[in-house]
């Protein structure tokens, strides 16, 4: 239930009663953007001053609860697996045998690895969840696979080639496409639907979108792998040619498709409400199936294709990954700087905290007398406290964030006092 009525601690003191008007800096970004009527100070210290710690450290681990919908995510993930069993791992062995299948496996983790490792770059600042990571892998490398070959097959019943399309384009370039993404997508409206707390932005969007399309692809090219050694007389040339063009020059275009639904639907996450936010999921799939099919589309003029049309995309995609990390970066040190204001951090300390360069600074530091680990500690639990004040204050829900946010800043009470003390 959505309410903007302030929390009441046991106590009953309203750390939120005194309020402030909303400044212009509010909004340091156009991400994330707070209406005036939304917001609400952050709430005040009641032990006034505090010691200032660069760096922070013994971490005070905050064993949350998980959420119905979380758990039955990580529930699904394990049906999902158990299903691929019995459904996507006799395809995959069915077409490309035990020796095709087990080198297909492994030439797949080369893609699949650099997917995974610009997922970990891209949400290094708020990491997801790692089990909600785990459900979009598994969905994406299991459970998209499922749907599509149960919906392939009845596509053409629903949605018949065009007259003068055979139908070998047609399967490559609109029934691949369109399943495809569906499929995929499916995953991301799953994690939209039952962990809306944890899909809240663009940035969170295209993590989740990377991850179940890397999965996606990781499936996909041990079919493609595995064939070029069971249908092939000289495997070896077959092989290397098609790890060339899936692994080497493609190994984000599923990433990328599948990214264009995930930043619609984030950026729909943010700004509209639960029930509007499922909209992006629609509107989300348009580009996607697009950028699919153009990629499917492209032929004898392939090279051409690739170097003035892909490349062009993938470099777009880098581009708004990188506003998309200043813009986050921005949005954590204006939270922050409000939570300074209200006596919980001190203006160095935010410095620290909302600057990459201040982090690496701060863990170095911490290592030097062997408190690495719980600087990294401190640094996750000031984002996250960063972020739950932006959710407080897009007017979503905000009695349940602010229960989150004085747990939070209990937290942060205790990793003080440990590095103090």
């Amino acid at each position: 239930m959505t309410t903007n009525q302030p929390w009441q601690d046991p106590s009953g003191r309203n750390p939120y009663a005194h309020q402030v008007p909303f400044r212009a800096e509010t909004n340091p970004t156009w991400m994330g953007r707070v209406q005036p009527q939304n917001y609400r100070q952050a709430p005040a210290n009641p032990a006034g001053a505090v010691t200032p710690v660069v760096p922070p450290a013994l971490p005070v681990e905050s064993r949350r609860r998980a959420s119905a919908g979380v758990l039955g995510l990580v529930l699904g993930a394990v049906a999902v697996a158990f299903m691929g069993l019995f459904l996507v791992l006799p395809f995959l062995v069915g077409n490309t045998g035990i020796a095709g299948f087990v080198i297909g496996f492994v030439a797949s983790l080369i893609p699949l690895g650099a997917v995974l490792l610009a997922v970990a770059v891209i949400d290094r600042w708020e990491p997801e969840p790692k089990r909600l990571l785990i459900f979009a892998f598994v969905w994406g490398a299991i459970g998209s696979i499922s749907v599509t070959l149960l919906i392939q097959p009845y596509f053409p019943l629903i949605a018949p080639p065009p007259a003068g399309m055979d139908f070998l384009t047609f399967a490559v370039t609109v029934r691949a496409p369109v399943v495809e993404e569906f499929a995929k997508s499916l995953g991301l409206l799953l994690l939209l639907l039952l962990a809306r707390k944890h899909f809240d932005g663009p940035v969170d969007g295209i993590v989740f979108a990377f991850t179940i399309a890397g999965g996606f692809a990781f499936t996909e090219n041990i079919l493609y792998f595995g064939r070029a050694i069971a249908e092939s007389s000289d495997p070896g040339t077959d092989l290397a040619r098609v790890f060339f063009l899936r692994g080497v020059m493609s190994p984000f275009a599923h990433a990328i498709f599948t990214g264009a639904t995930g930043l619609i639907m984030g950026i729909a996450a943010r700004r509209w409400h639960h029930g509007l936010s499922v909209l992006g999921f629609v509107f989300g799939l348009i580009p996607a199936m697009i950028l699919h099919s153009q990629w499917n589309s492209m032929g004898q003029n392939f090279l051409t294709q690739y170097i003035f049309i892909q490349v062009p995309i993938f470099v777009l995609a880098i581009v708004v990954v990188i506003l998309l990390r200043v813009a986050e970066n921005r949005l954590t040190r204006q939270r922050l700087l409000e939570y300074s204001a209200a006596g919980w951090f001190t203006p160095p300390e935010v410095a620290m905290l909302a600057t990459a360069s201040g982090r690496r600074s701060a863990i170095r530091w911490a290592k030097s007398f062997g408190r690495g680990h719980q600087m990294k500690a401190f640094l996750r639990a000031a984002t996250q406290l960063a972020f739950t004040r932006q959710r407080i204050l897009s007017g979503r829900d905000v009695q349940g964030h602010q229960h989150d946010e004085q747990r939070q800043l209990r937290d942060i009470v205790a990793l003080r006092a440990a590095v103090a003390g």
